[in-house]
């Protein structure tokens, strides 16, 4: 493609050099930049792509997308060589990224859930939802890629893939005859730009609590961030006959700050606070769920084997995009019963053990105290909590969830949760503090373990028939990070290796 044509994405730029160069590929990385590629520099957390443009010139770029303000390198002082300057360089990669790829979000309808809990949950109902309408749909969670029936790995932990392979899926799902795509959409990927350019049609959030102030400094801008996806809805291409809808949820803190913003539709949905999509006859038992649901189009009975108060807020969410997308009821209910759970969220781990084994991706505090207060209703014994913290992130919640935890479990056992370059030791301490705030002793009803895998297996060990362990935080996470290197790991792995040396099958 020639340049000239690719930055005609670009809103902002200016420009220099020989612009009707053809481009080749696109890549932000200096270390796969490819002979006729296009280079982006970004400006990371531990590095600045400005400081690899010799690199990226020497192994073939043909031309490089620069921030304004940025100190440059000698290499691009020829007037002739192709530099682009843009006020941020994220949000410009996103634009030619979507261009590359013929504008795919543009030929489907793009559904986005934001919010700290429940966004991978919801995004499969949703999807699970049109499925069963007959619609072909696509998803991208922090888990997976699904397009058609094939499954692709997003990465080792949890965010919203870069704004590069964002638009790749979503232009193998128009390969597919993808009609929605479901994007699970994180606070880093509003923030850092990798959802830009996706041309949302319906904008969902489940809820925002205590979370990533390490990144966004305050709950306010935390906020702020996951308002950019309804803010979007405002300057999002325009798809014919398909107007912008806001699923809104009434009974959380950020409804009255996201209500306000422009959307052609909103639709609101709760259980406590008035709403257009509500319940009533709610039974919450170990078996699963079920309701009556109450929304502008009627009323109809609804069932589902995800388990805990929490996931009707999830269910609730998806019936509210169903009937925003005109989605017949009888499709509705046999979407949500096929969803039978999720890898990593309340996923029970049974090898023939005398307990109940449970691993969750609990790592907020409201997270933990939803998980916490599920689980006891699924036991008469013990509740036994494995879980840890995570280094160079929200600091101010390791104390929160140490007292969550010695409130509501009979026994804590803390441990490493990717402590990176902090000390495992001291995030240990900041959660056992919070322990001990909840009248809980060390050594008596709460341990520090810092070993994961020790953790687990001591958590195993001491269960006792009819008691349950959980093990929160990871969930469908397949690495740990020590320092700065991303190590294998998987709980479920490590769940299921414990239970075999304790419970050896017979």
């Amino acid at each position: 493609m020639r340049l000239s044509r690719l930055l005609t994405a670009l809103p902002e730029k200016k420009t220099r050099g020989a612009l009707e160069v053809d481009v080749r590929g696109l890549t932000c990385d200096s270390r796969q930049v490819r002979p006729g590629d296009l280079f982006v520099a970004i400006k990371g957390l531990a590095a600045d792509g400005h400081e690899f443009i010799p690199q990226a010139i020497a192994r073939g770029a043909v031309a490089c997308v620069v921030e304004r303000g940025s100190l440059l390198p000698g290499s691009l002082n020829s007037p002739e060589f192709p530099l682009i300057t843009v006020p941020d360089s994220r949000a410009a990669l996103a634009y030619l990224a979507a261009a590359w790829h013929g504008y795919p979000a543009r030929q489907m309808r793009v559904i986005g859930v934001t919010g700290t809990d429940g966004k991978t949950t919801t995004v499969n109902l949703v999807r699970s939802i049109l499925g069963a309408a007959g619609h072909k749909a696509g998803m991208i969670s922090t888990v997976n890629a699904l397009i058609g029936d094939v499954a692709y790995d997003t990465g080792l932990h949890t965010t919203t893939p870069d704004a590069l392979d964002v638009q790749r899926f979503l232009a193998q799902m128009v390969d597919a005859g993808t009609e929605y795509a479901v994007l699970e959409v994180t606070s880093h990927g509003l923030a850092q730009h990798r959802v830009t350019a996706c041309d949302f049609d319906v904008a969902v959030v489940t809820n925002v609590t205590h979370e990533h102030l390490d990144y966004h400094g305050t709950y306010q801008s935390y906020l702020e961030a996951k308002s950019r996806l309804f803010r979007g809805l405002a300057t999002a291409f325009r798809k014919p006959g398909t107007p912008k809808v806001a699923v809104l949820n009434a009974d959380d803190n950020s409804f009255v700050h996201l209500r306000p913003i422009p959307a052609d539709v909103h639709l609101t949905y709760g259980l406590d606070a008035p709403a257009d999509v509500t319940t009533s006859e709610v039974s919450c038992t170990p078996e699963g769920i079920t309701f009556v649901a109450h929304t502008p189009r009627g009323d109809f009975p609804v069932r589902t084997p995800l388990i805990g108060r929490f996931n009707v807020y999830n269910v609730l969410a998806a019936i509210a995009v169903g009937i925003s997308q005109d989605v017949p009821f009888s499709a509705i209910q046999r979407g949500i019963e096929a969803v039978r759970g999720v890898v990593g969220r309340m996923e029970r781990i049974d090898l023939g053990q005398p307990f109940t084994g449970v691993v969750d991706f609990a790592h907020t505090p409201n997270a933990l105290q939803r998980a916490l207060e599920t689980v006891r209703a699924l036991t008469q014994g013990r509740v036994i909590v494995v879980f840890g913290c995570a280094g160079l992130r929200d600091r101010s919640k390791r104390p929160i969830m140490g007292e969550i935890a010695g409130r509501l479990a009979d026994r804590v056992v803390i441990t490493a949760e990717d402590p990176r370059t902090e000390d495992l030791d001291a995030i240990m301490a900041q959660i056992a503090a919070g322990c001990e705030k909840a009248g809980r002793r060390e050594g008596e009803n709460y341990w520090r373990v810092g070993d994961r895998a020790e953790a687990i297996d001591f958590a195993v060990r001491m269960a006792r028939p009819g008691d349950l362990v959980i093990v929160t935080g990871k969930g469908h996470e397949q690495s740990m990070c020590f320092g700065t290197t991303e190590f294998p790991w998987s709980d479920h792995q490590a769940v299921r290796e414990a239970l075999a040396r304790h419970y050896p099958p017979s």
